[in-house]
C-alpha cells in the first residue's frame, strides 16, 4: 500500500473481467486507488487501509449462493462512500436487506442481459450530474442475476427496459449502485459517473506524477539506507525509468546490469549502453552472455522450454554480476501494477499459466536479495508520465514494449542464429516503415516474427525457397487487451516489398489481424 497521506480508494474486486478499466479510470482522475481481492480485505485491512471511498467491481458469481463472495459488513459501517457495480449493486443490496433474483445462469428464472442497453432517468441524482441531456444514455449491462428489491434507504435513480433498478442510492449514506459496468468504452459517459464519485467523495486529485517521483524517492532512500543495489536493465521503458528513478535516490549505489543475450533488436545493445553511460553517467555492467544464450537455444523450439531457460541464464548470469558487487543487498525491477494485479487468483487457487515471464518467481529467492520495485503501483502510461517528470528522453519512453525474451518469442520453431539475423532485419525495415509513415506513436506495439514455414517463390525468374515472416501491430492502452493496428493496403504493399527485396531470406510477408484475446500480442 502506498503513503497514506494520500487520498485513497479501495476497489474490492469480486473477479470481473473488466477491474482494472475501473482503476484506469480513476487514475486519470489522478485519484490514487488500489485493487484488492475480496479475499484480502478483513476489517483488520479496512483499518489499516483506510479509504476515502470504496467501489465494489463486478464479478461471475450469484449473491443467490451462500458461498458467494461478500465484502466485510464493517464496510458500511465506515463512513464513507460505496459505488456498487453490476455484482458489487447485488452484493449490498442482499446485504443491506433487499433482494436479488437469480437469472437461469445460476438457477433461477429472471432474466440475463447482456450488451448495449439504454438507461432513462428517473430523478436527479448528484453523481449523474452531465448524464441525460439528450434523455436517455447507452449504457453496457453484463449480468446474469438482477435486484428485485431495494435495500431499505435505496431509491431508483435510472431504470432500462430490463433492469428497473439500473440505478439506485441512499444518499443520506452516500452509498450509489448501478447494474451496468460505466468503466467500459461502451458506456460513453462513464468517465463522468466516477468523475462525479470521486468528488462526492471529496477526493483532491492528488494523485500526482510529481508527487509520485518525490514519495518514491524516499520510499527508495528508506528502504535501502546505505547498501546497494543491482538493477537488471532490458532498455525497455519500466527498466529504464526504474534505473534512472532509484540513481536520482541512492546514486552511485546503483549498479544497473545489462544483459545482451543475443535476442536484442538491430543496434539496440549500443543504444542502451550508450544512453546510460553517457546521459546518465550510471554505474553500467554490458554482459555480453550471447553466446551462452544462443548456444543452450539452439534448436529449441517449444516456447515454454524458450522462455525457462531464458529465465535460468538470467538467473545465473545475473548471480554471477552480483557476486562482483561488494554490499549488494537489493535487486531491482521494473514490476508494474498489471503484474501485481494478475498475480491474485481471484478464486484462491492457482491461476492457468498463459506463458512464464523470465523475471517473475525464483529470482530475488535464489540470489538472496531484497527487492525494489518502485514502479509497482503503476499502470504503463504512467510509466511514461513518470518517465518525462524524470526528463528520459522521448525517443525512449515512447519506445515500443520489448519482451525480456526477446526475439527468442519471435521465432516459433526452432531458433537458429541465421533466423534471428534474418528477423533483425525484417524487424529493423517493418518499425523504419512505421516511422517513416508517421505511424510509430499510434501503435502500442509493433513487430516482425519469422514464421517455422518455407515457401516457394519466384524472384528474377529464378525459384526462392524461404521463410516467411508475419507483421503485428496493434493498438492499446495498458497492453491488458489489444486490436490490429489498421494500416491501409499500400503501406503494407509497399512494407512487404521493401522486406523481400532488401532482407536475404524471406519471400514472403504476412499481417496478424488478430486481437487480444483470443490471441496474445506476442506469438509466444
Amino acid at each position: 500500500m502506498t503513503d497514506a497521506s494520500h487520498d485513497r480508494l479501495l476497489i474490492i474486486d469480486f473477479g470481473s473481467q473488466v477491474t482494472q478499466l475501473i482503476a484506469r479510470r480513476l487514475r486519470e482522475l489522478s485519484v490514487y486507488c488500489e485493487i484488492h481481492p475480496f479475499q484480502a480485505v478483513t476489517e483488520d485491512f479496512l483499518k489499516r487501509f483506510a479509504p476515502k471511498a470504496v467501489i465494489f467491481s463486478g464479478g461471475p458469481a450469484s449473491v443467490v449462493h451462500a458461498d458467494a463472495p461478500r465484502p466485510p459488513a464493517s464496510v458500511f459501517e465506515m463512513g464513507v462512500p460505496i459505488l456498487g457495480i453490476c455484482y458489487g449493486q447485488q452484493v449490498m443490496m442482499d446485504m443491506l436487506g433487499g433482494t436479488v433474483e437469480g437469472g437461469k445462469i445460476s438457477g433461477g428464472g429472471g432474466t440475463a442481459e447482456f450488451g448495449r442497453a439504454y438507461v432513462e432517468p428517473a430523478g436527479p441524482l448528484p453523481l449523474l450530474e452531465g448524464w441525460f441531456g439528450d434523455g436517455r444514455e447507452q449504457v453496457w449491462m453484463s449480468h446474469g442475476d438482477h435486484v428485485s428489491e431495494l435495500a431499505p434507504g435505496f431509491e431508483v435513480f435510472g431504470t432500462s427496459p430490463n433492469a428497473p433498478y439500473a440505478i439506485t442510492a441512499d444518499t443520506d449514506r452516500n452509498f450509489y449502485a448501478v447494474q451496468f459496468h460505466p468503466e467500459v468504452h461502451h458506456t460513453p459517459k462513464g468517465p463522468k459517473l466516477y468523475e462525479n464519485f470521486v468528488r462526492l467523495a471529496g477526493f483532491t486529485g492528488d494523485w500526482t506524477m510529481g508527487a509520485y517521483r518525490d514519495e518514491a524517492i524516499r520510499k527508495i532512500q528508506e528502504q535501502v539506507g546505505d547498501k546497494k543495489v543491482i538493477c537488471g536493465l532490458s532498455g525497455g521503458v519500466d527498466s529504464s525509468v526504474a534505473a534512472v528513478l532509484i540513481h536520482e535516490a541512492i546514486g552511485d549505489q546503483l549498479t544497473c546490469v545489462f544483459v545482451d543475450h543475443g535476442l536484442l533488436r538491430q543496434g539496440e545493445a549500443d543504444e542502451v549502453v550508450s544512453m546510460f553511460r553517457d546521459n546518465y553517467n550510471i554505474p553500467l555492467i554490458h554482459a555480453d552472455e550471447s553466446e551462452l544464450f544462443l548456444g543452450e537455444l539452439e534448436g529449441q523450439d517449444d516456447p515454454e522450454t524458450k522462455r525457462k531457460t531464458i529465465g535460468r541464464l538470467f538467473i545465473d548470469v545475473f548471480q554471477k554480476y552480483a557476486n562482483q558487487i561488494d554490499g549488494a543487498e537489493f535487486l531491482a525491477q521494473g514490476t508494474l501494477y498489471p503484474d501485481v494485479i494478475e498475480s491474485v487468483s481471484f478464486s484462491g487457487g492457482p491461476s492457468v499459466t498463459i506463458k512464464s515471464h523470465h523475471n517473475v518467481g525464483g529470482l530475488p529467492e535464489k540470489m538472496g536479495l531484497k527487492l525494489v520495485e518502485p514502479l509497482r503501483e503503476l499502470f504503463k502510461d504512467e510509466v511514461r508520465a513518470l518517465g518525462r517528470e524524470l526528463g528520459l528522453p522521448q525517443s525512449f519512453i515512447g519506445r515500443h514494449p520489448f519482451p525480456g525474451p526477446g526475439l527468442a518469442i519471435r521465432c516459433p520453431g526452432k531458433i537458429t542464429r541465421d533466423k534471428l539475423d534474418i528477423l533483425r532485419a525484417a524487424d529493423a525495415v517493418y518499425i523504419d516503415q512505421i516511422r517513416k509513415h508517421g505511424l510509430y506513436d499510434e501503435i502500442w506495439q509493433a513487430f516482425a516474427a519469422i514464421l517455422p514455414v518455407r515457401t516457394v517463390g519466384v524472384m528474377g525468374d529464378g525459384r526462392t525457397y524461404d521463410y516467411a515472416c508475419a507483421l503485428r501491430a496493434v493498438t492499446s492502452v495498458d497492453g491488458m487487451t489489444a486490436d490490429y493496428y489498421p494500416f491501409s493496403h499500400e503501406f503494407l504493399a509497399e512494407t512487404a516489398t521493401r522486406i523481400i527485396n532488401e532482407v536475404p531470406g524471406i519471400n514472403r510477408v504476412t499481417y496478424d489481424i488478430t486481437s487480444k484475446p483470443p490471441g496474445t500480442i506476442e506469438w509466444e
